[in-house]
């Protein structure tokens, strides 16, 4: 096997070498078939440190293997990716008949293609996967992800310690079983060897590696015993969460705060070397992690050593502040009676325009958790916020965020009968044409039908996903470090992990709400308009019709506490949540959830709608998360949380509350600030994520990009660097209200 240090000798080595070894594997069985590829792909996939990196473990995806999320879904083969190379790099005609001939099998072989091979033809006719897909109002997502797996018993064990457990477990195993935990073993060794690989290669570059020759000593004790310290523990975090493909990391303060604190007390580290290490690692996450993951969680109820936990985050917030990165994403979950260090810390950090952590509630959010998954609250004290802010069980449970649903587009072809006006498609049930509504109610329930086909259809792609994946590959690691799999002797998406559920993303909520209000005064109440008249205006995008279009946009909105408005939108919320919650015992889930998490998406699913009942024009952003939409609230703050709060938390799995402040509310009005958010949680707000910059900040940085790089705005469920952002997004941020 390569070594770390080496790049493949020739295009696509790696790929190729996968891909035999897949094919020699192909009819063993599925764990040992996954042990014999990962002994192709660990040594590609970790690469060697750089100068400055006081943590080995940098990554680079192959463009052929196999990962739960990261590098695809399941096995996976990046066929442009793969032809770009061969375009750039020289190649005989012999390596070329090979790569076509690894094309051709991947196009059948891969776990997407397999999925979307297992639906029944009415999923296949609801969720088109052509160039139509953005278009219409579901699509399918392929991932495994928001796993956030049992470090702390692998960092209690040990990796010698991992081996016994599953020997124990497996004891007598026979057939599957008995092949399964072989894998499982075999993966341990990997990555064994990974620690090894890393220390030889420290050890080889010898007085160039100064500074971290002492983590080739850490490297080399990994394979032997559970680590001691501090650095020994992060470092097999950091090898396992990659070897696994998981990109969240859950409650950090619990797994490492025990290592960090006896360190500190025994005079091996200070603070400042603890912060340095911590600052190293954020920026390995940073270099390798996509924005809208890597969630750290630190603090909230049911931590086993609150006082270890406190110090872990306290210096976590620390590091955030100095690295001044886009991941990881803390986050700093919350309770009455928690070490008030830790909130002034936050908002210090805040303050200085980082725009973590992100506040979650948890005297709001464990209830809300336990009624929505159908849990005691005992567990689920363990939800997490993953990815851009869905909600999942720490150790217990995957939810998947495996389809999306744009409300907004359903309504849009509720009012065409079905038809996407853009592209001229049927997409969606026959609900008859608009003008025909002889009430509000037959347009409430065209587009409830709309929603209801799409959410119907996404339901059962979740699950088929799980199988499909669960039949091509045990997701060795996974099992590894997920709960009950070892003592159930079983993959964890085979019957493996307790709560198998979901989530499903949606998009345009209250801009579906605005435009229902709308249209139900102007045409259905008021009758200033006729349904003709307003769908003609909607589809000339208001031109000639200003006027009609300013009456529209003076209507109540949502995120003014206005009644009408925001009961509208408590309407919309709660249809989509509590249909596609009803719907998880049909396929089989332990749940199914909307999350509220909206992203960029908003602006690119903005686009393929066209003007609204509430004004909109055509193409215009949609509304980021529960927020309203942008421009829209226009009564101040404390009527903007007040509608926030009328949205109900107990039937879905989270939602986003993006807030942007001035910095003068952090520093000369930091009282005040306190008063605001310590009254919006009480009155049960959810969460919150905020971002604290300047709006001639925002404008000087699109003037002059190159002096800006280290502004961070909050997007949706993630940050990033504001001169990164598409010039769309960016405007759209600029546009969103900024409280005084």
């Amino acid at each position: 096997m390569p070594t770390l240090q080496k790049t493949a000798l020739r295009p696509l080595a790696t790929e190729l070498e996968f891909t035999r070894v897949y094919r020699e594997n192909r009819d063993v069985h599925p764990a040992i078939r996954e042990w014999r590829c990962l002994e192709v792909l660990l040594p590609a996939f970790f690469q060697a440190m750089k100068p400055g990196d006081l943590f080995a473990g940098r990554i680079r995806h192959p463009l052929c293997g196999f990962s739960t999320q990261p590098g695809g879904f399941g096995y996976y083969c990046h066929e442009a990716a793969i032809r770009n190379v061969l375009e750039s790099s020289p190649a005989d005609a012999a390596l070329r008949e090979h790569v076509e001939a690894m094309l051709a099998f991947w196009r059948v072989e891969n776990t997407t293609a397999k999925t979307r091979a297992a639906y029944p033809p009415w999923v296949s006719q609801a969720l088109p996967v052509d160039s139509l897909a953005i278009v219409h109002p579901a699509y399918p997502l392929y991932r495994l992800g928001g796993t956030q797996l049992d470090y702390g018993r692998l960092l209690a064990l040990g990796i010698p310690g991992m081996k016994a457990e599953v020997s124990r477990n497996f004891e007598g195993a026979e057939g599957g079983e008995a092949a399964l935990g072989e894998a499982l073993c075999g993966c341990l060794d990997l990555l064994a060897d990974v620690a090894r690989r890393y220390a030889g290669e420290i050890r080889d570059a010898g007085s160039a590696m100064g500074e971290v020759r002492s983590l080739a000593e850490a490297l080399e004790s990994l394979p032997n015993r559970p680590p001691r310290t501090f650095r020994e523990a992060a470092q097999l975090f950091w090898l396992a969460s990659w070897a696994a493909g998981s990109w969240n990391y859950g409650r950090l303060d619990e797994v490492l705060g025990p290592f960090l604190a006896r360190d500190l007390d025994a005079g091996l580290l200070d603070e400042a070397a603890a912060t340095d290490l911590l600052v190293s690692l954020w920026k390995l996450m940073d270099a390798t992690v996509p924005c809208w993951d890597a969630r750290i969680i630190v603090g909230g109820k049911g931590r086993e050593n609150e006082e270890a936990g406190d110090r872990f985050a306290l210096l976590a917030m620390e590091a955030t502040r100095r690295a001044r990165v886009i991941v990881p994403q803390l986050t700093l979950r919350f309770h009455d009676g928690q070490n008030p260090a830790l909130m002034a810390k936050a908002l210090d950090v805040l303050a200085e325009g980082v725009t973590f952590p992100m506040l979650y509630n948890d005297e709001v959010n464990i209830p809300a958790a336990a009624k929505a998954m159908g849990i005691s609250e005992a567990e689920a004290v363990e939800y997490l916020p993953f990815g851009c802010g869905e909600y999942m069980l720490w150790k217990k449970g995957f939810a998947t965020p495996s389809g999306a649903i744009n409300l907004a587009k359903c309504l849009e072809i509720a009012l065409n009968d079905g038809r996407c006006p853009i592209s001229g498609k049927v997409m969606g049930p026959r609900t008859g044409e608009a003008a025909s509504f002889a009430s509000f109610e037959d347009l409430w329930r065209a587009y409830a039908a709309q929603v209801e086909y799409s959410v119907a259809a996404l339901t059962a792609q979740e699950k088929i996903e799980y199988d499909t994946l669960g039949r091509e590959a045990p997701c060795l690691f996974t099992t590894l470090l997920t709960d009950d799999c070892l003592s159930r002797r079983k993959a964890a998406l085979r019957g493996g992990v307790r709560y198998l559920a979901g989530t499903l993303e949606t998009y345009g909520n209250t801009d579906v709400a605005d435009a229902l209000t709308a249209i139900r005064a102007a045409v259905f109440e008021n009758k200033t308009e006729t349904m003709e008249s307003l769908l003609t205006a909607m589809g000339n995008d208001w031109e000639e019709a200003e006027g009609l279009r300013k009456h529209l946009l003076a209507l109540p909105k949502y995120g003014n506490d206005d009644d009408v408005a925001d009961a509208m939108a408590a309407r919309v919320h709660d249809h989509v949540c509590g249909f596609t919650r009803d719907q998880a015992a049909a396929v089989g889930l332990a749940y199914y959830l909307v999350v509220v998490i909206n992203n960029s998406m908003n602006v690119a699913l903005g686009k393929m709608v066209g003007a609204l009942p509430d004004g909109r024009k055509a193409g215009d952003p949609l509304a980021n998360g529960n927020n309203p939409v942008a421009g829209r609230d226009r009564q101040g703050v404390t009527a903007f949380l007040n509608s926030l709060v009328k949205l109900r938390t107990d039937h879905h799995a989270g939602a986003v509350q993006n807030m942007k402040f001035s910095k003068s509310m952090f520093t000369a009005h930091r009282p005040k600030l306190e008063a605001l958010l310590s009254g919006y949680f009480a009155a049960g707000g959810a969460q919150a994520m905020l971002t604290v910059v300047n709006r001639g900040d925002l404008e000087a940085a699109m003037r002059g990009p190159e002096k800006w790089g280290h502004l961070m705005v909050r997007v949706g469920g993630f940050s990033a660097r504001f001169v990164e952002l598409p010039n769309d997004v960016q405007r759209h941020i600029l546009e969103r209200t900024l409280n005084e």
